[in-house]
């Protein structure tokens, strides 16, 4: 993942509009914010790939890129990377449509990792594609 491509890499997964009340003092929209829709967004591949519940156990490569503003479209898009037993990376990108029409930009990449699990909430395979 870089912030080098021109296109998202990945499914769109998530689209949501970025409001008044997810602002820092700066005005822009929290970071916080941009990564709690990044996780659900995440959430939904890997609960599709597991088959199952999920839960995120870690946020690795997390890299803010630009500020996200009041009335951005922001798109979460996604893909499945590394698959382990019980684990999974989730790869994500976050753009924005800016003032909800205009030029498409990368906000936010990162990689997410679930793992699967139980009834129990204990791991589980995650199985195979």
């Amino acid at each position: 993942m870089s912030d080098q491509h021109a296109a998202p890499e990945g499914e769109i997964i998530l689209r949501t509009l970025a409001m008044p009340k997810d602002t820092n003092t700066a005005g822009d929209i929290f970071g916080g914010w941009v990564m709690s829709q990044m996780d659900i967004a995440g959430g939904i591949i890997a609960g599709e790939r597991a088959q199952g519940r999920v839960a995120t156990v870690a946020v690795n490569a997390m890299k803010f890129i630009q500020p996200v503003k009041v009335g951005d479209v922001l798109c979460i898009y996604g893909r499945v990377g590394r698959v382990g037993t019980t684990s999974m990376s989730i790869e994500l990108e976050a753009w924005v449509k800016r003032d909800r029409l205009g030029e498409r930009h990368k906000v936010t990449e990162g990689v997410f990792v679930f793992v699967a699990l139980d009834e129990d909430g204990q791991p589980v395979a995650v199985g195979k594609d």
